[in-house]
């Protein structure tokens, strides 16, 4: 049984997911820049999501977001699952379109880890070696520039009928996070700590280049083989003693949230969930404890 989610309000993610078998399926692309951006942009609006950088590949995506509202899984299930029926319509596919595991969403602890995780994610197509700087990537990139902005996306005419619900065009801002006095103070941030690790992740690297990405084939793959036994975080904190509290509260959530499931299959209604359930509440309108 994987383990559950602790989802609470007011927390900032890096998410990520990968596509299946790695394949270059979100490759830069009129087609895959319009649909993800239109639906980021939708997801986004409809749980009140703040998006603070993005960064699309050819094969996974990066966002790094704030959740006021404790929507996550709500907003990563519509995102994924409408991105996947409107790409594949577009390739003539019908297999999975992600990876067998679930999206990756890790907690950021502090101002400071949301800046180092933006740069990260930001800097992805440097380190991947496909391009000598994230503004030259030809798909899906929030540079620094872009915070404070706000992307007016348009409905794609692929897949989404004009007399559907859907609306014409959505709105996207890219925000500043918690804990920085202006979206300018955070694009300077950002463009100091994005520059820094650009030229980090150059040093000893050929690159591919655009035109080569480009080229690519949607369902061709990295030659390299997939990384096995990697991990799996759920937090990051530069801080040793923050990330120690932060695992030291998730593992105390998993065990509240073991021993009311336990209570509740044994038909015990009453039970009180931990604060962050997100599944058996939504689901089964289980009680839970409030937060804060």
């Amino acid at each position: 049984m994987t383990a559950p989610r602790q989802v609470l309000p007011g927390t900032c993610y890096l998410v990520s997911r990968r596509c299946t078998q790695r394949q270059f399926l979100l490759r830069p692309g009129r087609l895959v820049n319009e649909v993800f951006l239109y639906l980021l942009a939708l997801a986004a609006q409809r749980f009140d999501i703040r998006i603070h950088a993005f960064c699309v590949l050819s094969n996974h995506y990066h966002l790094v977001l704030t959740d006021p509202h404790a929507r996550l899984p709500a907003f990563g299930q519509l995102l994924d699952a409408l991105v996947a029926r409107a790409l594949n319509t577009g390739l003539g596919r019908s297999e999975s379109f992600w990876g067998p595991n679930s999206y990756s969403a890790v907690a950021l602890a502090t101002p400071e880890d949301v800046l180092a995780k933006a740069a990260y994610a930001l800097a992805n197509p440097v380190a991947a070696g496909l391009v000598r700087a994230g503004r030259e990537w030809p798909g899906l990139w929030s540079g620094p520039d872009r915070v404070g902005a706000t992307i007016v996306a348009c409905r794609p005419k692929h897949f989404f009928s004009p007399r559907g619900l859907l609306p014409e065009s959505v709105s996207l801002e890219i925000t500043a996070p918690p804990g920085f006095a202006s979206a300018e103070d955070f694009a300077v941030a950002l463009r100091g700590a994005l520059e820094e690790r650009e030229v980090i992740e150059r040093q000893g690297k050929a690159f591919l280049g655009v035109a080569r990405v480009l080229a690519q084939r949607p369902t061709a793959r990295p030659a390299s083989g997939e990384p096995r036994g990697a991990l799996h975080p759920r937090v990051a904190a530069r801080d040793k003693w923050k990330r120690i509290e932060l695992l030291g509260q998730l593992s105390e959530f998993l065990a509240q949230y073991r021993e009311a499931l336990d209570a509740w299959i044994r038909d015990d209604r009453a039970v009180v969930f931990p604060a962050g359930t997100y599944l058996m509440r939504v689901l089964h309108g289980a009680p839970c404890a409030t937060f804060g």
